[in-house]
């Protein structure tokens, strides 16, 4: 990676070995901590796996899937290393215990970025003596395939962090934005939460199945998506006078549907309608199965955009 010798990722689980992977494949010599004992051998085998996706992808070309090594604790880990991904449990007292027991090992220009989706980055800079060089750094849904990292700092954050942070994503590959101002849950995970809710309600009123609400987002306004987001396919839709036109003349339109929006609970009854709605959506088939599956489509529209993206 550009000016990245070495990258440390701090928990192996799904997303750490998963940024493992990416970060191999832009050419980095990354060290993994994780206390589990089967750790290793889950993230050598999820970077096997993974390889052979990048490749097709073309993202491997400066990059060593061996290139990896394995430390017993987090402070051996992060010696030497320019940037370090943490992807630990949501739990604010493990960040904290895990920040403390690495901190004092850092390098002085080292940034640090937590995946972190569900605490704000105020909580987490609580269990820091100097939080100047952490970051919110949050990826989506496997690293190494979805682009897009959520990037933030505050006023206790140095910029030079934030900044850094973002061009070490880019230089693997990653599309960043900057989240400006703290929120639960940042912004895609929000705009999926209000996605779903609606989803959720239009299920338990009896419009239509799970399966088919599925089926309208995936083979409607989700192939517009994967091109531009909604205020920018709305830009489209009123011909030439653009979004000016488009907001005078389907206004009127968006208030009733906002007004009529639904507020569903997440309770027992609700999870097990969405539960059986998905079971015979998928027909039996293992979750292991349907993931190989969205990879592969993943990787096909990612090859197909990629060149009109640059």
């Amino acid at each position: 990676m550009k000016d990245l010798d070495k990258a440390t990722i701090i928990g192996a689980g799904v997303i750490g070995a998963s940024w493992t992977a990416l970060f191999l494949a832009a050419g980095a010599r990354v060290a993994v901590f994780d206390p589990q004992p089967s750790a290793e051998r889950a993230v050598r085998d999820y970077v096997a796996g993974a390889w052979p996706v990048l490749e097709r992808l073309g993202m491997t070309g400066r990059g060593d899937p061996d290139a990896v090594s394995f430390h017993a604790s987090a402070a051996e880990a992060v010696e030497g290393a320019g940037f370090v991904q943490e992807s630990v449990p949501e739990r604010i007292e493990i960040k904290h215990e895990i920040y403390a027991q690495f901190e004092p090992a850092l390098d002085a220009q080292a940034v640090v970025a937590s995946s972190a989706s569900g605490l704000t980055l105020t909580e987490m800079q609580a269990g820091w003596r100097d939080p100047a060089r952490f970051v919110l750094g949050h990826p989506f849904n496997p690293p190494h395939l979805i682009p897009l990292v959520e990037v933030m700092g505050n006023d206790r954050t140095d910029p030079s962090a934030v900044d850094r942070a973002e061009a070490i994503y880019r230089d693997a590959g990653k599309v960043t934005i900057r989240v400006n101002r703290e929120v639960p849950g940042h912004v895609a995970n929000r705009l999926q939460a209000a996605l779903w809710r609606e989803a959720i309600h239009l299920a338990k009123e009896g419009v239509a199945s799970v399966e088919d609400i599925d089926k309208a987002i995936w083979a409607g306004p989700g192939l517009r998506w994967a091109a531009m987001g909604p205020t920018g396919i709305f830009n489209l839709a009123a011909g030439p006078q653009g979004l000016a036109e488009f907001c005078r003349r389907y206004g009127p339109s968006f208030h009733r549907w906002w007004d009529d929006l639904g507020d569903p609970r997440m309770d027992d009854e609700t999870a097990q309608m969405l539960a059986d709605g998905i079971a015979e959506a998928t027909g039996g088939r293992s979750t292991a199965e349907i993931g190989a599956e969205r990879d592969t489509l993943i990787v096909a529209i990612q090859k197909a955009t990629a060149p009109l993206r640059r």
